[in-house]
């Protein structure tokens, strides 16, 4: 726990999809920025974010919900670039990690 009474350590399915991320970016060529690559391997080695950075995430997730999500590649297609993204950042469940510790954070203040 870095700060206050809330654990800030990176659940393991963020980190697995922090992981698929960048797989399937080093393997199509596409998706995400480097800031989402770079924050995605913060996700995916585990350990702790500051509380900075789990506020840089959830702030992610409003702005590219509209993205093109449902393209998964499950289909033996192409994954799309918004899902690739998406992953980098920690996916469903990295949006919801970050809403409910932003939220805790936001009653230490």
């Amino acid at each position: 726990m870095a700060q206050g009474k809330t654990d800030l350590s990176i659940p393991k399915k963020v980190q697995e999809n922090a992981a698929l991320g960048l797989r399937l970016r080093d393997e199509h060529g596409f998706g995400g920025t480097e800031v989402g690559e770079h924050m995605a391997e913060k996700l995916a080695a585990g350990g702790d974010l500051s509380a900075e950075e789990v506020r840089h995430v959830a702030h992610y997730f409003p702005r590219h919900a509209h993205d093109n999500l449902d393209q998964t590649g499950e289909d033996g297609g192409k994954p799309s670039r918004g899902y690739i993204a998406w992953l980098l950042w920690g996916g469903d469940e990295g949006r919801a990690w970050s809403e409910k510790l932003t939220q805790e954070l936001d009653r230490e203040d």
